[in-house]
């Protein structure tokens, strides 16, 4: 492997780390601002930054904005609306007390991306690839369902099974709009692609806050000093999220993102020092093990 081709699997790597650290900010401003609001401001508050970082792309590669196609708007808005899709899917399972089992669940994403990749970009996938991929997600599985979990019937499993299609879906969709662009740079090509997922996003959430809870924005603008860290982290780790769907198929990216899940093990063992139960150990040895052939075979 080249480190032109290793390239996304750095890309990946921050933006795990990057999502982890955002997903900390949001979880403290929903003490303000409620779980929809902390989900807003990563969106509102990112699109400054994604501006930013597009206009620092076209500093550096000094080439013009791309003209995007009907695909790529088609793609974009795929994404935009299987992202809110999921997060709206998410929220009703919190409201349903039953988040464990549904992040279980959603966490088979890399498994539904491979299909959703395979059928609607023609993304291919090795049978090596597909066993890492079923290897890393029922390390995740392992980790996420605990003996003690209720699963309350089969509700919060399609629940999470429909929000880890709709991220998959989503995952697709900002691919399918990044390779559009192909006479572009792939790094303009994730970036304008990154800006525009913010803007439909934060256009989105924006209007259904305003008509059904104008409460929240008001809160959120109010909170804008601890937003605007989320906003950054939020449209950070979008960034490289996008760089690595340009290089890698999202099934690859999607899969190795599952280490976010060992960043979070570590911050719960080393900051908070919560004690690994043996089943959670054997969950992040099946993980790491399903990575590493991932990043072997890739």
């Amino acid at each position: 492997m080249t480190l032109a081709n290793s390239l996304w699997i750095v890309f990946t790597l921050i933006a795990a780390a990057a999502q982890t650290l955002r997903n900390a900010t949001q979880q403290h401003l929903t003490t303000t601002l409620g779980t929809a609001g902390a989900t807003h401001v990563r969106f509102l508050f990112g699109v400054p930054f994604g501006l930013v970082f597009l206009a620092l792309t076209l500093i550096a590669t000094g080439t013009p904005l791309p003209r995007p196609s009907g695909a790529f708007w088609t793609w974009i808005l795929v994404g935009g609306l299987a992202q809110s899709a999921a997060t709206a899917l998410m929220l009703t399972a919190m409201a349903g007390r039953s988040f464990v089992v549904v992040y279980a669940f959603i966490k088979t994403e890399p498994v539904q991306v491979a299909l959703f990749g395979l059928v609607l970009l023609g993304d291919v996938v090795t049978l090596p690839m597909a066993i890492a991929i079923l290897i890393a997600t029922s390390g995740v599985l392992l980790m996420s369902l605990r003996p003690d979990a209720a699963l309350d019937g089969s509700q919060p499993t399609l629940l999470g099974l429909a929000a880890g299609a709709m991220f998959g879906l989503s995952a697709i969709g900002y691919r399918g709009a990044i390779l559009s662009l192909g006479e572009s740079s792939s790094m303009l090509a994730a970036t304008f692609s990154v800006v525009i997922g913010l803007a439909l996003q934060a256009i989105l959430l924006s209007l259904y806050l305003l008509l059904r809870r104008p409460g929240v924005m008001t809160a959120i603008f109010r909170a804008w000093r601890p937003s605007l860290l989320a906003g950054f982290l939020g449209a950070f780790a979008s960034l490289f999220w996008f760089l690595a769907f340009a290089l890698a198929t999202a099934a690859s990216v999607r899969t190795l993102a599952l280490v976010e899940v060992l960043f979070a093990q570590g911050i719960s063992s080393f900051v908070f020092k919560h004690r690994t139960t043996a089943r959670e150990v054997f969950g992040i040895v099946l993980i790491v093990a399903g990575v590493a052939l991932l990043l072997w075979v890739y």
